[in-house]
């Protein structure tokens, strides 16, 4: 009741939860369970309403295409790799040669008629000339790219478009691995070339996680995130960049990074090599520069998102909206036709609620609990959780996310054709009025904050049945869907948009039945398995 009371005052519900849920999470080893989720829920829906001030949810269209997008820019960079770092080396020699050393060629105010690439430099005996730097770009095999995502098909002009390419490949890393790692942009720039560790689980082989430092909430320089392999791509292209870049940084008569530094850079960098124009704006190493926001790099390299492929469609607005319904105060910015304002914070908020709201939960009582969206994230949590530090702010994040997104679940079972009782509709609308026994939208989506409705996933869909189930409907789904030989529950809904991984599993039990002897206990509870989801698949396509 104390706890209640604070969260009706102040924003602390928030922080109430977390440790809350840990607590319930730990049950089985403290030996006692202070609150359970259906009392989390009604705390939640206790704290004051933040909508005002959460963060948009990004819509799936719009989160794959510039997902994908990133990654193009990070792949045609690896495919490249060689060229644009022999180009590099190429450049910053010419620039050497020129001025006599490399800290010349770094200071501020050096004389800018030796450019290597100018035919002003022809005046001084002691420099060379390189020709135009469109023909070096083209001698290495990087003109292609430079024209691609800088000028847009256009003659490359300048060196200077050189650093502005590989200072929009680093910025697209860092997007890319915010997408999937739930953090901060300025836990994102803290990063290192070696953040990408990888641990190895008996169960689930090769982990990835990202090592980096937080100073919000809980300060901490070897905090934990994990995260999907994808990143690699984005980390191998990045730390490539700043490896480049600390050749030029080690001789800068500011910047002077450490021996450490040399060793481990910053995958966050400035341009600092001769040809750019950040070279004479330099800051000791250990000062970082700020990450910008994500508006200013997209108006920095406009070739990076397609802004015809960000317009807001209506299919966009509804999903949109259905998250973060505060959109609403904001209609000159949301809106059809209207570019979506993508922002650093956004990946974060988006990544939890699609982690809980996926409904590709399958195979173990501890991903239904946590509602992740694959057996990598949660059964490292679960297992591994005393042995890594990770970040208290992600977790608090995902743990509300994972109750925000029960209750928008729950509101879709009455009104979406998706959702089917395996008897008939009339069964499937006597279930509805008897747990869902209200009008409005507002007093749905009220009642589920609460916990009133009972509801939870299973493999196959939902179940309304109020209290625990001694069968489960995750670890089997032969009670659910008949595969025991009886007709299936009379509590069960099917969802039809879990076929697919209903269908990946039923391939997984015939394989392993086909392995097995017939007369053996597994077999016989891989046949009520196999049994069920076939009845499944006939209910769903006969309605």
């Amino acid at each position: 009741e104390a706890v209640k009371r604070r969260a009706l005052t102040d924003s602390t519900a928030i922080c109430a939860t977390e440790p809350l849920h840990r607590l319930y999470d730990a049950r089985e080893a403290l030996g006692f369970t202070l609150v359970d989720p259906e009392g989390l829920k009604r705390l939640a829906a206790a704290s004051p309403d933040h909508d005002g001030k959460q963060t948009p949810y990004i819509p799936p269209r719009i989160w794959v295409y510039q997902v994908e997008r990133l990654r193009e820019c990070l792949a045609d960079f690896l495919e490249h790799r060689s060229q644009v770092e022999a180009c590099f080396r190429f450049c910053l020699d010419a620039y050497i040669a020129n001025y006599g050393s490399l800290e010349v060629a770094l200071t501020l105010g050096k004389n800018s008629q030796k450019n290597p690439f100018s035919l002003t430099c022809l005046q001084w005996k002691s420099c060379t000339y390189q020709g135009k730097f469109p023909e070096t770009a083209s001698r290495f095999g990087i003109a292609g790219l430079l024209k691609k995502w800088i000028t847009g098909g256009q003659e490359i002009d300048w060196v200077s478009y050189f650093s502005s390419y590989l200072s929009l490949v680093t910025a697209a890393g860092l997007a890319y691995i915010a997408n999937f790692t739930l953090q901060r942009k300025e836990e994102v720039a803290a990063l290192r070339a070696s953040c990408l560790l990888w641990e190895e689980d008996e169960k689930l082989g090769r982990v990835p996680i990202i090592c980096g430092e937080t100073t919000k909430t809980d300060p901490d320089s070897d905090a934990r995130w994990v995260t999907s392999p994808s990143v690699e791509i984005a980390v191998e292209a990045v730390s490539a960049i700043a490896r480049l870049r600390m050749s030029s940084d080690v001789a800068h008569p500011v910047i002077r990074p450490s021996a450490s530094d040399q060793e481990d850079p910053y995958l966050w960098n400035n341009a600092t090599e001769p040809w750019s124009s950040g070279s004479g704006k330099a800051k000791p190493y250990g000062i970082r520069s700020t990450l910008g926001d994500f508006s200013l790099i997209l108006k920095s390299y406009p070739l990076l998102l397609d802004q015809e492929r960000m317009r807001i469609t209506a299919e966009d607005l509804n999903i949109a909206l259905q998250i973060t319904p505060s959109l609403r105060l904001s209609p000159d910015i949301y809106a059809v036709g209207e570019v979506w304002p993508l922002r650093w914070h956004q990946y974060r908020r988006t990544g939890a609620v699609n982690m809980f709201a996926s409904g590709i939960i399958s195979d173990s009582t501890m991903q239904q609990l946590m509602k992740h969206c694959s057996r990598l994230m949660p059964l490292y949590y679960g297992s591994n959780h005393t042995r890594l530090h990770l970040n208290q702010e992600v977790e608090k994040t995902l743990v509300n996310a994972m109750y925000e997104a029960q209750a928008k679940t729950i509101k879709k079972v009455s009104s979406e054709e998706r959702f089917i009782s395996p008897h008939s509709q009339e069964r499937k609308d006597a279930l509805v009025t008897r747990v869902i026994s209200v009008k409005t939208e507002k007093e749905l989506i009220a009642m589920a904050k609460r916990g009133t409705t009972p509801y939870r996933q299973t493999r196959l869909g939902g179940c309304m049945l109020g209290g625990a189930c001694e069968y489960g409907g995750i670890e089997s789904v032969a009670h659910c869907a008949g595969g025991d030989g009886r007709k299936p529950c009379a509590e069960a809904i099917y969802d039809r948009e879990k076929e697919p991984q209903v269908r990946a599993d039923h391939r997984r039990v015939i394989g392993e039945m086909e392995r097995l002897p017939k007369n053996s206990p597994r077999y016989k509870a891989l046949a009520a398995e196999r049994v069920a989801m076939e009845n499944y698949f006939n209910a769903i396509s006969a309605r």
